[in-house]
């Protein structure tokens, strides 16, 4: 499951979801309230833009955002909403693309660090967002807490979402910190649609070791992009990295 094959053209058009899921009000809105914040008066660089979900409303609120993506057909999709004199977009690898200028701040939303399918790779990811920052700008990764204390001895699966019309369920390979999820998708026939994505999962404190092995230090880490406590409990968090080159 390379990930060039993964988000192809019915990927992009499946995506969106407008007023729904991850698209709600309630979870976009503070996504972007938190990172104009974070931006300030400078510009922020998106990795793995994708069909635009936050880079879109995050212009309109005024940041120059520019974005890094994989796939031609996302950002095809992001085409349909944004023209690339508003936000440009370099068609690459997240760990070694660069956008031109300087930015404030480079952020990863969705848990999309976890499609780099080796801890090298996510290093260089930290590395390669250093390289697009100016001293003090920020890092900030969306991601989640892998839930391994739900797998009993002996099971290697864990449903995480259940609802009408969706199953979501994980499979794990703790010796090598891999994680594949499955989509399954229905309705009242006997059809079902699968689709499926890899992921290597990072704990919270492994994520800050890589942050320091490209110069970052962790200046603040919630539940969520409102601001809650991240505790033992929590299923993801938001960290946020500050770029100090010289410590």
């Amino acid at each position: 499951m390379e990930q060039e094959n993964l988000w192809d053209a019915d990927a992009a058009r499946r995506y969106d979801s407008p007023g729904t899921g991850m698209f709600a009000p309630e979870v976009l809105g503070p996504t972007v309230d938190r990172l104009a914040e974070i931006a300030g008066d400078g510009a922020a660089l998106e990795f793995a833009v994708g069909t635009g979900r936050v880079a879109v409303p995050l212009a309109e609120r005024g940041v120059p955002v520019a974005g890094i993506e994989l796939s031609r057909p996302m950002v095809d999709r992001l085409r349909t909403k944004a023209d690339e004199a508003t936000i440009p977009v370099v068609i690459g690898d997240m760990t070694t693309s660069t956008a031109p200028g300087e930015y404030t701040l480079v952020y990863l939303v969705y848990n999309t660090i976890s499609n780099l399918l080796t801890q090298a790779e996510q290093v260089e990811c930290f590395r390669n967002a250093a390289r697009h920052l100016t001293s003090g700008g920020r890092f900030v990764i969306e991601l989640w807490v892998p839930e391994l204390r739900k797998l009993p001895p002996g099971q290697a699966a864990v449903v995480w979402n259940s609802e009408a019309g969706y199953i979501g369920l994980d499979t794990y390979d703790v010796l090598n910190q891999h994680v594949v999820s499955h989509h399954f998708r229905f309705d009242e026939t006997r059809r079902a649609q699968l689709s499926r994505s890899p992921h290597r999962y990072i704990w919270p404190a492994e994520l800050d070791l890589m942050a320091q092995l490209a110069g970052f230090e962790l200046e603040s880490r919630h539940a969520d992009w409102t601001g809650a406590e991240f505790t033992a409990e929590s299923r993801s968090h938001v960290s946020v990295y500050r770029y100090r080159p010289d410590h």
